[in-house]
């Protein structure tokens, strides 16, 4: 494997490692495809390790030259609005900005100080129509549980007409009951600790249809009078909605509980992916980053719920690029890992397809260089459009999670 042929992964690999390279690997990346992309879906193996936010970075800097005006990453779709706000302006105090914009404990993770600092650099003194926007596409929950369905569902409600509102929403307060029911942890990993299949929640997913019904029927004269309260409505009712399916979810029990619970997430996920795409489709396309596992868009063994990169995927067809990343500070020889370090100076881009024909059928990944690493296999391949390995990096993990595993 260490010779240079033409079907060697050091002569497949291309040089990512300073601005120029990169960027010539990326436009080599992007004129190779028939069908421009709306998503630059780019991955990680594990959260914390900051070669990958540094290399997501590097990346956008480069694809904002390419006519890309946004990025979202995987935290709550709500609060990344602190962190859009900031970076289009706003007087808040960056630390306040990280650690409210950014769910999951990630505001503390390198690398997302330094973007959120370069956006607001970027956008500086240039048109709306020309700065780059900041989302977040993850569902409003963390990993020990979920908030309760109160601000989405009130929200929404305020934004409607009183005409339009149904005569159950003054139910709301009543069913809704103190907040402390819906975010018990317990519920987490039992689902008899769970409010989300009691009758007042069933009652609050019918209020949510009839809300989000009564949105959808006046979104044309809604959007005409007021398109930021229109679409702040839109997202709330998705949010309201997403919450209430999970809610329900975590109250069921079965042996794939948390497969189903992963399930929802998915979806909702995939929703905003698919909002954002639509909001942000006159101006350029979007660069999305979270886990490997989140957006590879692989169609799943069983039908019973897929990520979100198959979903927003089977939605947005060739529109959607994949590329996944890996690392290793330790190369162990004759695995896949060792294989690509050895064709790696420091960073380098494959083409996926070329570097699966490249590999034996045979090869296996490496062990996790830290908690919550998911190395890349051969499989992982099939499907992606590239793959980015990293060989400069110590692997060290910062720990941004406080009790809760990181996903």
């Amino acid at each position: 494997m260490s010779a240079t042929t033409p079907t060697s992964p050091s002569a497949i690999g291309r040089r990512a490692d300073d601005r120029a390279a990169l960027g010539l690997a990326l436009d080599e990346l992007l004129s190779a495809r028939t069908t421009p992309p709306a998503v630059f879906a780019l991955g990680e193996p594990t959260h914390g390790i900051a070669a990958f936010p540094l290399l997501r970075n590097d990346i956008l800097s480069r694809l904002a030259d390419r006519g890309f005006r946004s990025i979202a990453l995987e935290i709550d779709f709500l609060a990344a609005g602190i962190v859009d706000d900031y970076v289009n302006g706003s007087e808040a105090a960056i630390d306040a900005v990280l650690s409210t914009g950014f769910s999951h404990g990630f505001g503390s993770i390198p690398g997302n100080r330094e973007l959120v600092e370069w956006l607001r650099e970027y956008n500086a003194g240039r048109a709306p129509s020309e700065r780059v926007r900041f989302y977040g596409f993850d569902a409003p929950v963390e990993y020990a549980g979920a908030p309760s369905p109160r601000s989405a569902l009130c929200a929404l409600a305020d934004r409607l007409p009183k005409a339009l509102l149904p005569a159950s929403v003054a139910e709301l307060d009543g069913l809704l009951g103190a907040d402390a029911e819906w975010t018990n942890q317990a519920a987490m990993f039992d689902p008899a600790a769970s409010i989300g299949d009691s009758d007042r929640a069933r009652a609050l997913r019918l209020i949510a249809d009839d809300l989000a019904d009564a949105l959808h029927r006046a979104g044309p004269s809604l959007r005409a009078a007021d398109p930021t309260g229109y679409a702040e409505a839109v997202i709330h009712a998705r949010s309201a909605l997403g919450l209430l399916r999970y809610h329900a979810a975590m109250a069921t029990p079965g042996p794939d509980r948390i497969g189903s619970l992963s399930g929802v997430r998915s979806e909702m996920m995939a929703n905003n992916i698919l909002a954002i795409v639509e909001r942000e489709q006159r101006r350029g396309p979007t660069l999305v980053f979270a886990h490997n596992s989140h957006l590879h868009p692989r169609v799943p063994d069983q039908p019973a719920w897929s990520n979100a990169g198959a979903l927003a995927a089977f939605t947005l067809g060739e529109r959607y690029l994949f590329v996944a990343t890996d690392a290793t500070p330790a190369p162990v020889p004759g695995t896949l890992q060792g294989v690509l370090a050895e064709a790696t100076p420091g960073r380098a881009l494959f083409p996926a397809r070329a570097l699966a024909a490249a590999l034996s059928p045979a090869i296996a990944s490496a062990e996790p260089i830290v908690r919550g690493h998911f190395p890349l296999t051969l499989a992982d391949l099939d499907g992606a459009d590239a793959v980015v390995f990293i060989t400069d990096t110590d692997g060290a993990q910062h720990q941004y999670w406080l009790t809760s595993s990181p996903a």
